[in-house]
């Protein structure tokens, strides 16, 4: 599996409660595509997002997105390294 990010510009600001029904009601949509949502991050003025899903590749990403009708700017697969002190450590 794969870390694949999901990148979204808002319309209008939403809170972390519609971000969170966004994604619960379109949980069979990504269960469909074995795309499992990790955690998302939300701007300060509720207007950006990333999310940061596990899946086989970006394009279940875009499938399952596009099928829940969530709209996204960019789609990416990443590393992840975890930065303390002088040192950097790849997590997978």
């Amino acid at each position: 599996m794969k870390l694949v990010i999901v990148e979204r510009t808002m319309p209008a600001p939403v809170t972390l409660e519609q971000l969170a029904g966004a994604a619960s009601s379109g949980s069979s949509c990504f269960e469909a595509h074995r795309v499992r949502l990790l955690r998302s991050l939300l701007s300060l003025d509720g207007t950006r997002v990333l999310c940061e899903y596990e899946a086989p590749d970006a394009e279940a990403v875009r499938q399952a997105n596009r099928k829940a009708g969530l709209t996204f700017d960019r789609v990416w697969t990443a590393d992840v390294y975890e930065h303390h002190a002088d040192t950097a450590t790849q997590l997978r």
